[in-house]
């Protein structure tokens, strides 16, 4: 046998196959999750407008919101898992070419009902897209580089949270609210051509039985609980309707965890969960996108609603939360390499809070820049904690299970924005229905035509001012003036519950430990 010179480093690197590349692995998937993540924010733009093409109520608003996160957030961990089955490549894939075309179909459904249905499917298919894109990471990175792809890979999801409100609006006023779902068209075409070429093909060895009954559990209590959350405000709390949804959840999500206990292939391996960086950075994901997706939807309607500002505008002053958050990400990774996810998270959750409270100033009049500081700091604080705390998920579990870390991550991601939009739409209704008649007096409306008034509190939950026929221009403008100091209570009341929220989180980030890959890159840097 010949034995010849061995290559150099440069000419080893030149017949290095393109397919399976961990830099254009990176590319696809950064293309998967900005598609998904633009979709996510052009929402809190159309909705005003979804609302008054489809004569759409607040709820259902909220469920253009939920519906789409919630099969997320049920069906991430199982996508995760399907990957790691049958091909992180292939499901990912699929993912992507099922998430354009249901993006498509929100458009030209045409109905409100149709629109949630076509969000769910929605969901169903980033279920199954973007778990994968961080296993692929996984799987494909060294782990000294790991935290440089997710720092690359947050920045890109934040990127897409950025220019989703200035596409959005530039869409919206300019075609109409269905464009802003049809771009996902032209970026999944670009995707599945790249991935077709760049993505090699990986997935755990043994294959074992997808954990049906566990799937079924989860997504039950999820279903229950959330759906219990957002009709709330509508059937009351306390009604026995909304008992028998939360403690039908509780109960699932208890028969869940028992099952997981037995079964030999679980659907989330126990020995990952019971990790405590896992269990902490899955939690404080969780808080985070508590409050971030419970500003963006509540701060969208203010700019517009209260504000009158059009589509763009409103998407131009968000800028400031967005473009931080692409900037803070490349750098949470390289505070998390340095000194690993706990002072990041910690930080970053402590940012949070304070721009939250600093938002309690807000009056319907308020300048701009009672508003920017936040946004600048939310910026900074969701940047450092995406990235430290995923570091802590996907990093402490094996790469056989890289699926499910993933899943395990971006259904913390999911199901803290379904639960925050939920949760902060039910103290914001319940302020505003609770206040609505006694500001509208205040303002200067007689108290028979405040409590006829009254009845318009879904209306005045989304900043809206409700109509009053025949009123004359003092009477029309104590009107707007009493129904907008309703909903500042009511934001009030839910960005307050936000910071306590986000301050909680910073508790259970200082205990947090560095991850497997975390320690790597320390390494690497040193």
């Amino acid at each position: 046998m010949t034995v010849g010179r061995p290559l150099s480093h440069a000419a080893a690197r030149s017949r290095r196959p393109l397919r399976g590349n961990p830099w254009l692995t990176l590319a696809t998937v950064s293309l998967g999750v900005l598609m998904v993540g633009i979709d996510g924010t052009v929402v809190s733009i159309a909705n005003p407008y979804i609302a008054r093409s489809l004569h759409a109520s607040l709820a259902d608003l909220q469920w253009v919101t939920n519906a789409y996160l919630l099969a997320l957030a049920v069906l991430l961990i199982a996508g995760g898992k399907i990957g790691d089955r049958y091909g992180r490549k292939r499901i990912f894939l699929i993912g992507v070419v099922g998430f354009a075309a249901s993006s498509v179909g929100v458009g030209v459904i045409g109905t409100i009902d149709g629109v949630i249905a076509m969000r769910t499917l929605q969901g169903l298919f980033g279920a199954l897209l973007m778990p994968n894109t961080l296993a692929l990471l996984r799987a494909t990175f060294p782990v000294e580089r790991l935290n440089q792809a997710v720092g690359i890979w947050g920045g890109t999801s934040a990127l897409a949270t950025a220019s989703g409100p200035i596409v959005g609006g530039l869409l919206v006023e300019h075609v109409s609210w269905q464009s802003v779902f049809f771009i996902n068209a032209p970026i999944a075409a670009i995707t599945l051509a790249l991935g077709l070429f760049a993505l090699a093909e990986n997935r755990e060895r043994l294959r074992q039985a997808l954990d049906g009954l566990g799937l079924t559990l989860l997504a039950g209590g999820l279903f229950c609980l959330v759906f219990a959350f957002v009709e709330g405000q509508s059937w009351g709390w306390g009604a026995a309707r909304i008992d028998a949804l939360l403690g039908g959840g509780i109960a699932l999500l208890i028969a869940f965890g028992l099952v997981e206990s037995r079964v030999r292939a679980p659907l989330i391996p126990l020995r990952v969960i019971r990790q405590r960086s896992v269990a902490l950075g899955t939690l404080t994901v969780m808080m985070t996108f508590f409050a971030m997706y419970g500003v963006l939807f509540f701060v969208s309607l203010y700019l517009q609603n209260v504000h009158g500002l059009d589509p763009v505008a409103a998407g131009v002053r968000t800028l400031p939360l967005t473009l931080v958050f692409a900037i803070s990400s490349p750098l949470g990774a390289l505070l998390t390499g340095r000194l690993g996810p706990r002072a990041p998270i910690a930080l970053g959750l402590g940012l949070t809070g304070v721009a939250l409270l600093l938002l309690l100033g807000l009056e319907p009049s308020s300048p701009y820049s009672a508003l920017w500081p936040s946004f600048v700091l939310l910026g900074i604080g969701i940047g450092l904690v995406v990235v430290a705390s995923t570091d802590a998920i996907v990093a402490n579990a094996p790469v056989d299970e890289a699926g499910v870390a993933g899943g395990i991550q971006t259904t913390a991601v999911q199901l803290g924005g379904v639960v925050g939009t939920a949760i902060l739409g039910s103290v914001l209704a319940t302020q505003v229905g609770a206040v609505l008649a006694r500001s509208l007096h205040a303002a200067g409306v007689p108290s028979s035509i405040a409590r006829q008034l009254a009845a318009a509190k879904e209306l005045v939950g989304q900043g809206a001012t409700p109509a009053l026929k025949g009123a004359s221009p003092a009477l029309a403008h104590a009107v707007a003036t009493g129904s907008h100091a309703a909903f500042m209570s009511g934001l009030h009341t839910a960005l307050l519950v936000a910071a306590i929220v986000s301050f909680l989180g910073v508790a259970a980030g200082l205990l947090i430990r560095r991850g497997r890959a975390g320690a790597g890159a320390h390494a690497a840097l040193l």
